[in-house]
């Protein structure tokens, strides 16, 4: 696996600044490694605990309903 430390720097930079990060890419050129994996890592490093960090791939079909963002926010504030 490739580290991609200028991407993972890139995020980490900017992660308190309030805005909401997109990341974008090709097919199958790293983004879900890069957020799922890396920028997790870093967190649990940074003493964030685990059921604070929220992972949720759209891509897979049981997650297909969070697509609509009020079944997402329904989800998320209970």
């Amino acid at each position: 696996m490739y580290p991609r430390e200028q991407y993972l720097k890139e995020i980490i930079s900017k992660r308190d600044n309030g805005r909401i990060k997109i990341i974008t890419g090709l097919r199958r050129s790293g983004k879900s490694v890069l957020l799922f994996q890396l920028y997790r890592e870093w967190l649990l490093g940074e003493s964030v605990k685990e059921d604070q960090i929220i992972a949720l791939a759209l891509d897979i079909l049981e997650n297909a309903r969070y697509r609509n963002p009020l079944e997402l926010d329904k989800d998320l504030l209970r």
